[in-house]
């Protein structure tokens, strides 16, 4: 029996390891395939395509040698980041109308999800409390940014890495936070079809801007004359009527549903939920103890949430920040040598709980 484990284990990291080769692969083959058919830039998406494929590989090496001294290390590297570029961070020159501001949170996420699987990865109560303290003092960072959007995120994630220590079960978790995702994009589309209320329209256009709500109206009736392939990857700014009116708008619907929608048709917008899919897959077959891979999946589950109605995407730093903690979060940490005197095999408790 303990002659199979090995074996079993690596049946279970082929499948998500396939299915991420898989559907990074389809991502990056349709936009090829709808800018040579219609036209357009599909260089963006084969970069954001890149960056979560880099970061990704990074994270499970890096996981690997390293499984605490490594997320603390995107953690840190993740807030240092957000604070020193100043096209990351909320400022007056930028605000009007859209901005950098779903960026910063995206980074503010990430890095408080790194430095609470940091804190889950480490057996040192000491050095538990002092990475969820680094995790706190993130959150306080990005108030003091003035990032609202990254200290509720934030905020979340780190409250989730803190009860996740009692779940056992790991799937129904997950399921949960695929729901979570599903009801933060349903809204946006509502919005764009003029399907909610009316006090609640308004409502949305207070808080997001009237140009962001007529960018996703501009995208949903894009897909509906071009739902098969779409406009053409990277054409949104030009088709856009409220792009082309604004000089500050950067071409983007600013919702990374939308945005696949309108320029890559319905299977581009099936490949992105494909891809937060394969992520969700990838957790539950990961053989990091459960606490640590509900944390990265809390983290995961806040940037799909800020991209879904911001452009959080379009920054490489947060593709490859989202790669990377999901490689920290599924990768399988080298065993010490006491591990390996006793026949390579784990501790019961480290187990994943399905």
């Amino acid at each position: 029996m303990a002659a199979a484990g090995p074996d079993a284990d690596g049946g279970r990291r082929i499948g998500p390891d396939a299915a991420g080769v898989v559907v990074l692969g389809a991502c990056a083959a349709w936009p090829l395939v709808t800018a040579a058919a219609l036209g357009g830039r599909p260089e963006g998406m084969l970069l954001a395509v890149l960056a979560v494929a880099a970061g990704y590989a990074a994270g499970r090496v890096a996981g690997a040698l390293l499984p605490v001294a490594a997320p603390c290390a995107g953690a840190l590297a993740g807030i240092g980041l957000t604070v020193t570029v100043p096209q990351l961070t909320p400022g007056p020159q930028i605000t009007a109308p859209l901005g950098h501001a779903g960026a910063t949170a995206a980074m503010v996420t990430l890095s408080v999800g790194a430095a609470c699987c940091a804190a889950w990865a480490s057996t040192a109560p000491a050095v538990r409390f002092a990475l969820r303290l680094l995790a706190a003092g993130i959150v306080v960072t990005a108030a003091v940014l003035g990032s609202l959007a990254g200290c509720v995120t934030g905020t979340a994630v780190l409250l989730c890495s803190l009860a996740v220590g009692r779940v056992r079960r790991r799937g129904p978790a997950l399921a949960a936070l695929g729901v979570v995702v599903a009801g933060v994009a349903g809204p946006a589309w509502a919005a764009a079809g003029n399907a909610v209320p009316d006090g609640l329209a308004a409502s949305l256009e207070g808080r997001l801007t009237p140009h962001r709500v007529g960018l996703w109206r501009d995208a949903l009736g894009m897909v509906r004359e071009h739902a098969g392939l779409g406009v053409g990857p990277g054409r949104f700014g030009d088709l856009s009527a409220t792009s082309v009116r604004s000089p500050l708008s950067d071409g983007k619907p600013h919702s990374a549903p939308l945005q696949l929608a309108a320029e890559q048709g319905v299977v581009g917008v099936a490949l992105l939920a494909l891809v937060f899919g394969w992520l969700l897959y990838a957790l539950w077959c990961s053989p990091r103890a459960t606490p640590v891979v509900l944390t990265a999946g809390a983290a995961l589950t806040g940037l799909a949430a800020i991209a879904s109605v911001g452009n959080a995407l379009s920054f490489t730093a947060v593709s490859v920040g989202g790669g990377l903690l999901a490689g920290l979060a599924t990768s399988r940490p080298f065993p010490d040598d006491a591990t390996r005197g006793a026949g390579g095999t784990r501790p019961r408790g480290n187990r994943p709980t399905r």
